[in-house]
């Protein structure tokens, strides 16, 4: 029996989406939803999170379907998570029309004892309060702590945020959280102010345009992925997220080398996510096919 490599905590939800494209309704999302299938294309994954009552379990038969330990599943008896949203032109920007915590507001944040000394986490974007708590659990802090976080959280809970990013090996957000948080418009001196707070390494997501990797003496930027054929990009920043922790978990290579493979894998995996409203087409995903789009990025990428 293959163990458990890799822990995802995060929000588990139902989500009303419109983009340019088409729109769904009650489709499954949240960050460990996208994170957890993302890593589990590379590692045996666990998944840690709340759902309602309402939940399809169905859905959750797609998830067995990839392996993910579904053990550290807390279920009550409240709706779930509720995320309404639109997307204009610039798919890069999601409008939030409604959000309501429901059973994320519920989650006990305690690693279970299977779990406690797992050496790769991802912590994904909720109440920085459960982050911080979720990591105090583990009888050892994990080899690799990855976080990410949100503006909501950002602009409510700032001090807070920035003990999270203190305590990861690698603090990932996007562009304009990085602003934000740090209250400069400049994305290379928010690195700097990441790393200045004990990370290792600043992973700064830029949606469609891809993504910087920042250590203390050097810098890696990774292109996005030219789609055609974008329908939902939902979750494509928890599936960067979840294949990154996975592939590192895969490799037990934590070098800056490594890293940046790390991140290509990462960005191809989350240019499938965009494919497909929902999860549909990250639960298709295989190795191969990562592998597969990883050379176009190398083609991408010659000069």
């Amino acid at each position: 029996m293959v163990k458990v490599k890799v822990l995802v905590a995060g929000s588990i939800g139902l989500d009303e989406i419109s983009t340019p494209f088409g729109s769904v309704k009650d489709v499954p999302g949240g960050s460990a939803t996208f994170a957890s299938l993302a890593s589990s294309i590379f590692s045996k994954t666990a998944m840690l999170g709340s759902i309602g009552k309402d939940f399809p379990k169905e859905k959750l038969k797609v998830f067995e379907s990839k392996g993910i330990d579904l053990s550290a599943l807390q279920e009550n008896s409240q709706k779930s998570m509720r995320w309404k949203a639109h997307y204009g032109v610039d798919v890069n920007v999601a409008h939030t029309d409604l959000f309501e915590a429901n059973a994320l507001a519920e989650l006990r944040p305690e690693v279970p004892e299977q779990f406690k000394e797992l050496d790769y986490a991802f912590i994904g974007n909720f109440d920085p309060d459960a982050q911080l708590a979720l990591l105090s659990s583990f009888k050892k802090k994990p080899k690799v702590f990855v976080s990410d976080t949100m503006d909501y959280y950002i602009k409510s809970k700032k001090e807070k945020v920035l003990e999270v990013v203190k305590a990861a090996d690698i603090a990932l957000m996007n562009d304009s959280e990085a602003r934000m948080l740090f209250n400069t418009p400049n994305l290379a001196k928010a690195a700097q102010e990441i790393l200045k707070l004990n990370s290792k390494y600043a992973v700064i997501k830029k949606g469609e345009h891809g993504c910087l990797l920042f250590s203390k003496s050097t810098h890696f930027s990774c292109i996005g992925y030219p789609l055609e054929n974008v329908l939902d990009p939902t979750g494509c920043g928890d599936s960067f997220a979840g294949a990154f922790i996975g592939y590192l978990a895969s490799t037990e290579d934590f070098s800056e080398k490594n890293l940046r493979k790390a991140i290509v894998s990462a960005s191809a995996v989350a240019s499938f996510n965009a494919e497909s409203f929902s999860f549909e087409r990250l639960s298709q995903v295989t190795k191969k096919d990562v592998k597969e789009r990883v050379k176009e990025f190398k083609e991408f990428a010659k000069f």
